[in-house]
């Protein structure tokens, strides 16, 4: 009895936190469909007097559907370069023997302490003599390569038993075969939940869209906000209209990918 209390408590406990952590989402979307006098009204009005659906048809009437697949377009194709070059690396240092493999993974996580913003004078430099300064394929080889990617899914390929990688070997199956049909499989959470982190982080991206681009027709939506913001002043009810908008693939592939997350997590608890 005392055991049900608790976790009544806990659980109740647990729904007050997450309702918390939605409010100020809740209030986003509320502020996104108000007229603008009411967006700051105190207190706070949760429903609106007025639903203004204009607000989204007016967001969408500009620029915003450009920036929009310009978005989609970097961050489908940095999420697909990123997982096949995170996990052929990974199952290269995890599973491959050759000379100086560990010195050279110690070196690529070596590179994982350098902040991002020290090196961006090197790259802004390096990107303009290649000629990949304001283009899309710049932005998304910026993305493209991740220690922490490589290191993640290593974890995960080196809790593989080496009986599956010499029974696959006895088999006949050269390396490349073992990595698609033998490691993959096996790992293929860890590779979906990395997959799922490397499309918020590079749709969030702000910094790099606003270093490497300078041509509006380039614009991603995180850029287009911002000047979408800086037009339209006080405007806040449009503003809040683009963010949920730009929100809307994250929550999309969180609800398709949950389960892979989950089981992510689950292999990592049960590995370690």
């Amino acid at each position: 009895m005392k055991y049900k209390l608790i976790k009544i408590i806990i659980t109740v406990f647990m729904f007050i936190v997450g309702i918390i952590f939605l409010l100020p989402f809740i209030w986003m979307l509320s502020a996104s469909l108000k007229p603008e006098i009411e967006v700051f009204a105190y207190p706070i009005q949760w429903l609106p007097s007025e639903w203004r659906w204009g607000n989204y048809v007016e967001v969408w009437s500009g620029q915003f559907p450009l920036y929009y697949w310009n978005s989609i377009k970097v961050t489908v194709a940095t999420t697909l370069i990123s997982v096949i070059v995170s996990t052929m690396a990974a199952y290269g240092f995890s599973k491959i023997e050759f000379a100086g493999k560990n010195i050279i993974f110690l070196l690529v996580l070596a590179t994982f302490m350098i902040p991002a913003q020290a090196i961006l004078v090197p790259q802004f430099m390096l990107y303009m003599y290649l000629d990949l300064f304001d283009t899309h394929l710049g932005l998304i080889l910026l993305n493209s390569f991740s220690v922490l990617g490589t290191f993640m899914l290593r974890q995960f390929f080196v809790g593989i038993h080496d009986d599956y990688i010499a029974s696959a070997k006895i088999d006949g199956a050269g390396h490349f075969l073992i990595f698609r049909k033998v490691a993959i499989p096996l790992v293929l959470p860890a590779i979906s939940t990395y997959g799922i982190l490397r499309f918020i982080w590079t749709w969030n991206d702000y910094q790099g869209p606003l270093i490497f681009l300078r041509s509006d027709h380039l614009t991603t939506v995180q850029l287009g906000i911002s000047k979408f913001s800086s037009m339209s002043g006080e405007f806040y009810s449009l503003i809040m209209a683009g963010t949920v908008s730009a929100i809307l693939p994250l929550l999309i592939i969180f609800f398709i990918g949950q389960k892979y997350v989950i089981e992510g997590i689950a292999m990592g608890g049960v590995k370690g």
